[in-house]
């Protein structure tokens, strides 16, 4: 409650401006109506102070521009009465066009600070929705530390097409999910929802990683093709890049399924191998297509000390202004010895530094270490 008096007087002023601001209307009133009434007679500097409101929409909401509105028409009035001519068309005039521009630079805030806030509810609900869909990643699973990253390419989105997630099984061991769907908007929104609570749903039940995998094909093929005709049914464009892994406490290795989804990395010491599994099947949505029915399991050594990446290609595929693309590979050694936030927060800051700021795809990373038991 104590807070309550600060929060009411900060609300004024726009996000990222300072009070100290309001110097420079509330200045140049003071300037304006001293220097004019010290002027000559035919000097008329009444007509500067439409600029006091002007400036004040830049960084304060509709109060504060009406203050200044008023006290520029109460600089001019005065200025009338100090130099006598008060009842002159010109200062009447100017009195005038002063209260109207004043009005309308308050209509201006308000407009602005109704969208402002009609946008600040959407960001709510989209974050809502973000921690729904795509919920952090527990930092520790039984001798795995986990960290995740996600980075939307438009900056007003909280979501796109690009996710991960992971759950624990009865088997005392962590499996994972990173993948990424086709296309970008709602439609790719709605489809990694799918995607996930189809994951959430079966990885812990499902006894063996081929089972999962087939599971997440059926579920997410029938839920985008459910209502198409049936001649449209083998035309079904919906489908997502994935890696799916199960990594046991008690034994050293990582065993993993690819779905046309770029490779994982391990990082041992300076040394990075890429897990490239012998047989890649198609991407998710497409196995019933071709009557997949079974998923190989590559099995890689993952032992303690070990960092784990797993990427999406909106990583790899980020290119600078001069089209260069990021060198993934070869940073990611040096980051080797970081905890996996650490090393997310390094990477975050070093590929938005290549591409200046601006993504053109989504992007998500993984980083598992595994730890003693």
């Amino acid at each position: 409650m104590a807070l309550r008096p600060w929060l009411d007087f900060r609300r004024p002023w726009r996000p990222g401006h300072s009070p100290a601001l309001a110097v420079i209307p509330l200045g140049l009133i003071v300037t304006v109506c001293v220097v004019d009434v010290l002027s000559p007679p035919h000097i008329h500097l009444g007509p500067l102070l439409v600029a006091a409101p002007a400036i004040t929409v830049a960084f304060a909401d509709a109060g504060v521009t009406a203050l200044m509105g008023a006290l520029a028409v109460a600089a001019q009035v005065l200025i009338g009465v100090l130099r006598g001519v008060l009842d002159t068309a010109n200062i009447q005039a100017q009195v005038v066009a002063l209260v109207v521009v004043s009005v309308v630079c308050v209509t201006v805030c308000v407009v602005r600070d109704r969208r402002e806030q009609q946008l600040h509810r959407v960001r709510s609900v989209a974050e809502a929705a973000q921690s729904v869909l795509l919920q952090p990643l527990p930092t520790r699973t039984g001798p795995l530390r986990i960290a995740g990253l996600y980075l939307p390419a438009e900056e007003e989105a909280d979501l796109g097409g690009d996710l991960y997630a992971a759950a624990r099984t009865d088997h005392h061991s962590t499996r994972l999910l990173i993948g990424d769907v086709r296309g970008n908007g709602l439609a790719a929104i709605n489809n990694s929802a799918l995607l996930l609570g189809a994951f959430r749903a079966a990885a812990h039940r499902q006894a063996t990683l081929p089972r999962l995998a087939i599971h997440l094909d059926a579920a997410f093929r029938w839920d985008t093709s459910q209502w198409r005709s049936q001649t449209g049914q083998d035309t079904n464009e919906d489908f997502a890049t994935a890696i799916l892994l199960d990594i046991p406490d008690h034994d050293p290795v990582v065993h993993l399924i690819s779905c046309g989804h770029p490779p994982a990395l391990l990082l041992r010491g300076k040394r990075l191998t890429p897990l490239t599994p012998e047989a890649s099947h198609l991407p998710i949505g497409f196995g019933g297509v071709f009557g997949i029915t079974a998923y190989d399991v590559q099995t890689f050594p993952f032992g303690v000390g070990d960092l784990l990446l797993l990427y999406t290609d909106g990583v790899i595929e980020a290119r600078d202004p001069n089209g260069l693309f990021y060198p993934f590979t070869e940073r990611a050694p040096a980051w080797t010895k970081d905890e996996p936030d650490e090393l997310l927060r390094r990477l975050q800051d070093d590929l938005l530094a290549h591409v200046h700021g601006h993504l053109d795809d989504d992007a998500a990373v993984v980083a598992i270490r595994r730890l003693a038991v």
